[in-house]
């Protein structure tokens, strides 16, 4: 049996390992390979790729997306609530919208892997399947939709901003064959204020998250022999 740890069995981990990496400038990009012996990928769109040289990527032809680990930046509740007090951010808010963040991501990544013919993908990990396992770190809405009775009406420029951190398994034998780490912040055509509420930060925020899928179709797109 395949086994590949969940995002949620590597929370911690991950909150300690890439939260000092991304509060450093990525400082990742300054090494060629990582402990795992996967290699950085010299000119890559995101801000560090690594990749396991050996890997042949050309024979997936499925992916399979585990549940995305989401994480707000630190003290972001505290900021939230000293800015707009009438506005006050509950717990029940961040699990809501930690939620649907990771439901957003997951159906961005899946419209684009199987767009035009693409990718299937799948429930279960096996022979010709790439597993992704996606998280959203230092998550920072500007201006969260609450649904409490004190909530305000809130204005921005942008929606917010947030970190992929993705690994990539082979999901025959359970090996990591690659990592990327981006950094993205959810700007508004034109720079222009906006209201926000659910429905625009959502409209912002799936822009956002379908760059960093059409990145991952175009990179798999590149060295998949039947394309």
């Amino acid at each position: 049996m395949t086994i590949i740890p969940t995002a949620k069995s590597l929370a911690g981990l991950l909150t300690l390992a890439l939260l000092p990496l991304v509060s450093t400038g990525l400082a990742a990009q300054e090494h060629d390979s990582t402990f795992d012996n996967l290699v950085r990928v010299e000119g890559a769109p995101s801000a560090a790729a690594y990749i396991d040289p050996d890997a042949d990527f050309s024979v997936y032809t499925h992916v399979k997306i585990l549940e995305p680990y989401v994480a707000f930046r630190a003290n972001w509740q505290r900021d939230q609530t000293r800015n707009n007090p009438a506005a006050r951010v509950s717990a029940s808010d961040m699990d809501r919208i930690r939620t649907a963040v990771g439901d957003l991501l997951t159906d961005v990544f899946v419209e684009a892997l199987e767009a035009e013919d693409g990718y299937t993908v799948v429930n279960e990990p096996g022979e010709h399947v790439l597993v992704l396992r996606p998280a959203i770190i230092d998550l920072d809405v500007s201006a969260p939709d609450n649904r409490g009775a004190g909530r305000s009406n809130s204005f921005s420029t942008t929606a917010g901003a947030a970190t992929l951190y993705v690994e990539l398994f082979d999901g025959a034998s359970g090996k990591i064959i690659g990592r990327a780490i981006d950094r993205r912040t959810a700007s508004r055509p034109g720079g222009q204020m906006q209201w926000s509420d659910s429905v625009t930060n959502t409209s912002d925020a799936r822009r956002m998250f379908r760059v960093w899928a059409d990145r991952l179709r175009s990179f798999l797109d590149s060295h998949y022999s039947g394309k």
